[in-house]
């Protein structure tokens, strides 16, 4: 707790003053352009990912970046969601893959998740993606969940409304975190470095 606080400390000496103008600006305007979902993975951040700004990203992380399938019910992933679209006004919604990921070894390697029942029902939201995947391992099982979670937003009415009206855009990203590249997937699963 030590090293947090120092943190604060050090955001409240150095970072908060030079970038005051944007705080008091944040303070009474809240307009992020993009909604980004990716795993609860401490080592996938996304504003250090994509260079953004605080206001900019309006920001999910789950295990495994998860999105299940819209059902009525109260859901506060269905609700950010929701929210991010309908109020906030989003013009794009990035699901974010990573290597290494924890949920996807876990199922792409059939770890024994029996001491963590949650964790275990949770992941039944990527079985989709286990089924569709086209290849062995882990790699691939991350690019099939990022399909498979892209497919799962589209059942969200948020969501599906602003596709039909052309008011947003999905995107599916894999990051590699050991060369820090991100690729773009297309709906085949192909990639496409999005920056040398």
């Amino acid at each position: 707790m030590t090293d947090l606080a120092d943190g604060v400390a050090r955001f409240q000496r150095d970072v908060f003053p030079a970038k005051e103008g944007l705080f008091a600006r944040l303070a009474t305007h809240h307009a992020p352009h993009t909604l980004f979902i990716g795993c609860s993975d401490a080592r996938v951040v996304p504003e250090l990912i994509t260079g953004c700004e605080p206001g900019e990203l309006f920001v999910i992380r789950t295990a495994g970046n998860l999105v299940p399938a819209y059902a009525p019910r109260t859901d506060g992933i269905a609700a950010s969601v929701e929210y991010a679209v309908a109020a906030l006004g989003v013009s794009d919604i990035v699901i974010c893959g990573h290597s290494a990921c924890g949920a996807m070894t876990a199922l792409a390697e059939g770890h024994d998740l029996g001491a963590m029942p949650t964790t275990a029902d949770w992941l039944r939201h990527a079985d989709a993606a286990r089924a569709r995947a086209t290849a062995p391992g882990v790699d691939a099982l991350v690019r099939s969940n990022v399909r498979a979670q892209l497919a799962n937003l589209v059942t969200h009415p948020s969501v599906a409304r602003a596709l039909e009206q052309g008011t947003v855009t999905l995107h599916g990203w894999c990051f590699d975190i050991g060369s820090g590249t991100v690729e773009e997937l297309d709906l085949t699963g192909r990639a496409t470095a999005l920056a040398a």
